[in-house]
Order: C-alpha cells, then structure tokens, then sequence
C-alpha cells in the first residue's frame, strides 16, 4: 500500500502506438523507441493495448517480439488482448514464443467477452461459427491450460519423417502463472482471484454502488471495491498482484504550448468521467495532469492507489511522439520518485 513513507515497488507505463495510416511503419517504430525509452529510463514494465480495425497496434504480439529484441530488461505486457479476436491454441503459441525470445519478461494481460462492434465484424472474423463461439471465462482456462503444458491432441510421435508434440510448442516455463485479467466489474475481479490470476485494475469500470445504494458511485471506491473482491477471492490475500492503471500527465518539463495541449485533452474528456456512460453504465477515471509532485498527491489520495505496489500509467491517446518522450520522462524523473519508486537499472 503507497503512501508517502511506502514506496511504489512498481512503475510501468501503457500505449496504444498510433500510427497515420498513409505511414504506418513510422508510427510502429516510434512505438519501439518509445518502449526503449522507458527501459533507458527505467520503467518496470511497458504494455501495448489492442486496437483492431483502428490505428493503433493490432498485433502487440508481433511489437512486443520485435520489442523483445531491443530491449534486455523491461517487462513486456498486453493491457489487455480481448479473448474474442484470438484462437487459444494460435494465442499460446505466440505468446510462449515471444515470452522466449524475451528471456521470460512477457506477462500477457485479456479479457473475455464479445469483440468490440461484434455484429459488424462477425461476418469477417468467423464467417462459419459467430453464432456459436464461446466467449466466456471458459476461453481463459482453455488459453491458461495450454500455455501450462497440457496436451491438445491426442498424438504425439513421428509421422513419416516429422515428429509430433502433444503439447503447444514452444514450452515458456512460468509464463501461464504470468498471465493478467483485465476486469472491469466486481463479479469478473473475485473470479481471476478464483482462478489465481493477477489483476489489471482497468480504467473504465461497470458503475457498480460500493455500498449498494448510490445511483452514481465514485469511481475510485468502485475500482478499489473491485481490488478487494480480487484479494478476497485470491489464493495469495493481501499479496496477490495487482496492477492499477490511470491516465496521468506530468508537466515538469513541459513546454507552453504541451502545457496547452494537454490540458484541452483533459477537459474535453472530463465531462464523461462525471456520471456513467452508455447501456452498460461504464465509468472512466479522470485523467490526473499537474506536476509530478501535483499528480503524486492526487494519486495519495485515490483510495484504490492506496491499495496497490505497482502501476502501469496510461499514456494518452492521441499525443505526439515528442510529447510520449516528455511525459515518459518526467513520470520517470518527477512523478516516480514523489511516489518513492525508485529506478531500475
């Protein structure tokens, strides 16, 4: 639990990596730089958010392969890749792979459910089976048993001149035991603690009263009620991890015009963090911007921050490059240290 005399044990930073669709390969490679950045600099972790059919990075796999090979010491993170896109068996498959190729720092974050515009992209994604795909916790288990080692057929041996495994192969040792579950409501947070899964605590929350009785609850008592459940459930208590992620914006070293910038970002979002969104009353945590030492007494405040030990700061959306370099190294520089993190070298 942070508070100022507890350090932050963990810093790590997440982005979607946009790119202009008439240049794609530029916004790709500034995506790894910027992950090189933040191993130069320090950060535990960086984690790369699926956008499919957008531009953003549809394939974090393949970046975080790339990434892997850039990098020496830097955790490597998905925050979350949405079940509903992915086949299980091909899903495991990449992810022991790149968790190989990194030397063990991939920990893979999901979440279940149907893909996103789902009645648009069906038709596209499974043309035979749409009506019939199983998009529930059941997906994770089946992924989890893979990457465990179980078998997925029932031969194994040589067929002519090729041999033949039972099992998902590469085998990354340890990496089912690295997987995290991105939940957005209470009910979805005490299952991956059933289960024993780390916890992505997300940004945007089902609006869920923490006593029961208010119409719009806060946010922060609606996220921290989900840290709670998770724990109750886990194996592992009060040591069960947990990853808090939020926008935040250092402006240490920002210049006027970032200054400017941001903060109409900020206010043009803001109206939606005010009441539930939408069908499914969705919550979005604000976007915390100020000083390092601004943001650290905001987040000292927050009651689900004073929960957990580490975090993956959400980079915003749609900055420029030079503006993910300033606002990285000022949560590295300014932020991570009000918060008592220190470094990693």
């Amino acid at each position: 639990m942070p508070t100022p005399d507890v350090p932050l044990r963990q810093l790590g930073f997440l982005t979607i990596g946009l790119f202009d669709e008439a240049d794609p390969r530029a916004g790709h490679e500034n995506l790894l730089q910027v992950i090189e950045l933040g191993e130069q600099l320090g950060f535990d972790s960086a984690w790369l958010r699926h956008r499919h059919l957008q531009f953003g990075v549809s394939s974090p796999v393949a970046v975080l392969a790339a990434a892997s090979q850039r990098t020496s010491r830097i955790g490597l993170g998905t925050a979350v890749t949405p079940l509903g896109w992915e086949n299980p068996l091909r899903l495991a498959e990449d992810w022991a792979t790149v968790d190989l190729l990194s030397g063990g720092r991939l920990n893979p974050g999901l979440s279940v459910g149907p893909p996103m515009r789902y009645d648009e992209v069906k038709g596209a994604l499974y043309p035979d089976t749409a009506e019939i795909e199983d998009f529930s916790y059941a997906r994770v288990l089946r992924l989890r048993r893979m990457l465990a080692g179980e078998p997925v057929t029932d031969f194994r041996g040589t067929a002519g001149i090729e041999e033949f495994s039972d099992r998902v192969q590469p085998q990354a040792a340890g990496l089912a035991e690295r997987l995290w579950y991105g939940a957005a409501s209470t009910r979805s947070a005490a299952w991956a603690g059933e289960q024993g899964l780390n916890l992505l605590a997300s940004s945007v929350v089902r609006a869920e009263p923490a006593d029961g009785s208010a119409d719009d609850p806060d946010f922060a008592a609606v996220q921290l009620g989900h840290i709670r459940a998770f724990r109750a459930a886990h194996p592992d208590g009060e040591r069960a991890r947990v990853s808090q992620g939020l926008v935040v914006i250092p402006t240490d070293s920002a210049t006027p015009d970032q200054r400017r910038r941001y903060q109409e970002y900020v206010d043009a979002r803001h109206p939606r963090t005010r009441t539930p969104q939408g069908p499914a009353r969705m919550m979005f945590a604000p976007d915390l911007i100020g000083t390092g030492e601004q943001i650290a007494e905001q987040l000292y405040a927050h009651a689900a921050f004073r929960e957990v030990d580490e975090v993956a700061f959400a980079l915003p959306f749609s900055f420029r490059h030079e503006d993910y370099v300033q606002i990285l190294t000022d949560m590295a520089t300014h932020l991570g240290p009000a918060l008592g993190w220190r470094p990693s070298t």
